[in-house]
């Protein structure tokens, strides 16, 4: 069977989304839980904390966009080589 050329662009296309979503979640500070977290938390300057917040905010709705479009492309992939092979 030969690949279509629609099967080959959404292929890359979710391989290039899947990496980007990698790196952007790994970009992502960890929240911090339990003890440590509320040491560590006081140690923070207001402006260090506003600062990391609205660059963790756009992390953040970077990722659901991405994980949306992904999303989104798997279902398209999977109806168009379910129903035009």
């Amino acid at each position: 069977m030969q690949m279509q050329i629609y099967e080959l662009a959404l292929a890359i296309g979710l391989i290039v989304l899947a990496l980007f979503l990698i790196i952007v979640v790994l970009l992502q500070e960890s929240k911090s839980a339990g003890l440590s977290g509320a040491i560590a938390g006081g140690a923070d300057t207001f402006f260090g904390k506003h600062k990391g917040r609205t660059m963790e905010a756009k992390l953040v709705k970077v990722t659901k966009y991405v994980a949306i479009v992904f999303f989104i492309l798997t279902l398209v992939s999977c109806f168009l080589i379910a129903f035009f092979r």
